[in-house]
């Protein structure tokens, strides 16, 4: 039988549990609902002969097992009256119950009836209402996800067709969704209850194994429960719970079929929990376990450290007892409020106040969030299913290692992408790989029982920039990147080092003796450099001209060593030092008023709120060059001139930025397109392709200060595609 823990409630019972869980919620607006709901189904009978009105009471009693707020436990008593009711409107739902009550209700209406048929069209369509639904107020979903698991409950009253069609459709979307939102009681039900009717044969067997030694298996439940105890209460470990776990069929059902195990190779048969009150004693029970019983390698996982996707955090162990428990078995440490989480999910997290308000709830909820950005784009049906089973449904395929452990990995993985989940240094190293014993090539698709092995050899140059198109998973993607991140950074370093020791032997300087420590703090402070290599990575891949970091280390010596007769760049004066008569020109105010021709230097391309130094160009009035540009520095002293931006409002500068990017071939329109989208119209743009099959972007924009051009950059950085982006001096 499945496991069920929920149970019909009356109006008082109803009230009575959530009075102990929300101590100040509206409990008239249940009762209200309560007799609404029970007057509107008056006379109305479900196909097993009950009264309609059982199944709206069912389903609010299953959300206030899972601790939800009332206005939802309202909206559940509701959720069918309009649909029903020729007479009553979502109009007279909020009328007497209030908007927050009928949007809930119209949230369930308009999903409806998700009928899925062999027409991917219709599938794709409620699908996306389900999403949708989920994103405009989460607790819809709950609501559908309670009505479901009473719809189940009862299935028997159906015809057979439509249990199987019912139950298929449970499996593949509300439980996956039950499964993101962490709502594990409702899910371990359904599914149990779905695989009675999609394989009856498959139900029984393995409900059979698991009642063949019951009673001794609860025998070793108790034998080990009360040795725990013992051990504990010794150890003063205070306020604990152990229980045994119920059995989830459907997990069982999944590793014998899918993971072809036998049933006696399954270790979580015999399982208990213990819950205590703080993360300190989960772990010093984890220790007190260790010591009572043999630790299973391999089989320990730390939920509380990493907790999974859906909010979940337990510490797993499996142990072997010796002889008095023969069998391996499972136990799971966690906290009281864990374990409100693993029962309850999302719903244990539902601040019914603040509502979608509360931050917290929205990082949990952010995989939803990634969901409905690309779901309004997608407008192909199949595409639209396909991404959605990737990023919320998950599916899996089972693989084995050479040695016989169980990879699990997505479905379409290549062994490319199992290469990389064992390791980076495996995946780097990958020459080609053998499936079930033959060599095939390095994208084929593994499906469920294949073995895999990778080939590698010491002599290996690393992946290809053709492999980010081969590979499946983000996970294998992120660590290709990486691999091409560190090893041209390593090159642009050498490079760079290079470039710079050749311009400070031009110039008849060392480059050791320039790279002092107060030579060099200025520079890295203002190019929020960690450290000299990363200034030489710069140079190397052309962020910053050689020639420009040697005037500026030159610079920083002359101001320590030069005497008064040694040329000296010109001190900047402070914007406020600028008379400022007059309107300003081109967004300058110029020493001694208007009326001078005002233009940009081209060669750093100057924007407000940079430090700027103007110079008086024979028969081309003042030139504006940012006060660290290497021709400022250069330029003769007695032609400077004081200049300063003006206030607001001064118009759109051109601005030179370099980008160094992976190749590929939609690449320059996307980043132009990009930058575009963010204000900054792109007036000159040219590209050059590099021997490591990267190529480097150089672009010309139109930004109205530094500090959009600073944001716009980090935007830039920020991109999967970009190695670096950088503001070119020059």
């Amino acid at each position: 039988m499945a496991h069920s823990s929920f149970e019909c409630l009356t109006l008082e019972e109803m009230i009575a549990r959530m009075q102990k869980y929300h101590p100040d919620d509206n409990y008239a607006l249940i009762e209200k609902a309560f007799n609404y709901a029970q007057k509107a189904h008056e006379g109305q009978l479900r196909k097993s002969g009950e009264p309609y009105f059982s199944h709206p009471q069912n389903v609010a009693s299953i959300l206030v097992e899972i601790m939800i707020d009332a206005p939802t436990v309202a909206a559940g008593l509701l959720h069918d009256t309009v649909e029903d009711n020729e007479d009553i409107t979502l109009e007279d739902i909020e009328s007497e119950f209030g908007k927050e009550v009928a949007q809930l209700v119209d949230g369930v209406t308009k999903l409806g009836r998700l009928n899925f048929t062999d027409r991917e069209e219709q599938q794709a369509e409620s699908l996306r209402k389900m999403i949708l639904a989920m994103g405009r107020d989460i607790r819809v979903v709950l609501i559908k996800l309670a009505d479901r698991l009473h719809n189940m409950r009862t299935l028997a009253f159906q015809s057979s067709d439509r249990q199987v069609a019912i139950a298929r459709e449970t499996l593949d979307i509300y439980a996956p969704i039950a499964h993101r939102l962490g709502v594990y009681t409702i899910k371990q039900e359904i599914e149990d209850l779905a695989l009675r009717y999609i394989d009856p044969e498959g139900y029984r067997e393995v409900a059979h194994k698991v009642g063949i030694k019951r009673v001794e298996r609860e025998a070793q439940i108790t034998t080990i429960i009360e040795t725990l105890t013992e051990k504990l209460n010794e150890m003063g470990i205070k306020h604990f719970e152990i229980e045994g776990r119920p059995k989830h069929l459907y997990s069982i059902y999944r590793k014998m079929v899918i993971q072809n195990k036998h049933f006696e190779q399954i270790y979580d048969l015999i399982a208990v929990r213990v819950l205590v009150e703080n993360i300190p004693d989960c772990y010093s029970v984890l220790g007190v376990v260790h010591t009572l019983w043999n630790q299973v390698p391999g089989r320990f996982k730390d939920y509380i450290s990493v907790p999974k996707n859906n909010m979940y955090q337990s510490l797993h162990t499996t142990l072997i007892g010796g002889r008095s428990i023969p069998t391996p078995f499972e136990v799971q440490v966690r906290t009281y409020e864990m374990h409100r989480v693993a029962e309850y999910g999302i719903a244990a997290h539902w601040n019914y106040k603040e509502g979608a308000g509360n931050s917290g709830l929205d990082k949990k909820l952010y995989w939803l969030r990634q969901i409905l950005d690309w779901q309004s784009e997608t407008r192909d049906s199949k595409e639209f299913i396909d991404g959605l089973r990737t990023d919320l449904f998950s599916e899996e395929v089972f693989l084995f290692t050479p040695k016989g452990d169980i990879v699990n990995m997505q479905r379409g993985a290549t062994p490319l992408d199992f290469a990389y989940r064992i390791h980076s240094a495996v995946g780097n190293a990958c020459v080609g790989a053998k499936v079930n014993g033959k060599i095939v090539p390095i994208d084929t698709e593994l499906v469920t029982g294949d073995r895999v092995e990778i080939m590698t050899s010491s002599a290996s140059k690393g992946p290809s920039m053709d492999w980010l198109n081969v590979v499946k998973t983000q996970q294998a993607k992120a660590k290709i990147r990486q691999f091409f991140r560190k090893e041209l950074h390593g090159e642009n370093v050498a490079k760079g080092k290079d470039l710079l020791e050749k311009e400070a032997k031009r110039r008849g300087a060392k480059l050791g003796e320039l790279t002092k420590a107060e030579y060099l703090e200025p520079l890295l402070k203002k190019y929020a450099f960690s450290d000299l290599e990363t200034l030489f990575g710069a140079v190397g891949f052309g962020g910053l001209p050689a020639i420009y970091i040697i005037s500026r280390l030159l610079e920083e010596q002359k101001k320590e060593t030069d005497s008064v007769s040694q040329k000296r760049a010109p001190v900047l004066p402070e914007p406020t030092e600028v008379l400022r008569q007059g309107k300003p020109s081109h967004g300058i105010y110029v020493e001694g008023g208007a009326g001078m021709l005002v233009r940009f230097a081209h060669c750093c391309n100057p924007v407000p709120g940079d430090e700027i130094m103007g110079y008086v160009t024979r028969g081309r009035g003042v030139t504006v060059h940012k006060a660290d540009c290497i021709n400022a520095i250069n330029s003769e002293p007695e032609r400077a001139i004081r200049v300063s931006w003006a206030e607001e409002g001064a118009g759109t500068f051109n601005a030179s930025i370099r980008i160094v990017a992976y190749d590929h071939p939609s690449l320059l329109g996307e980043i132009t397109v990009f930058v575009s989208d963010m204000g900054a119209p792109v007036t000159a743009v040219s590209m050059r392709s590099n021997k490591n099959g990267t190529v480097t972007i150089h672009m010309v924009l139109q930004v109205t200060s530094r500090e959009q051009l600073r944001q716009i950059v980090t935007r830039i950085q920020k991109r999967s595609d970009v190695l670096e982006a950088f503001r070119s001096v020059s």
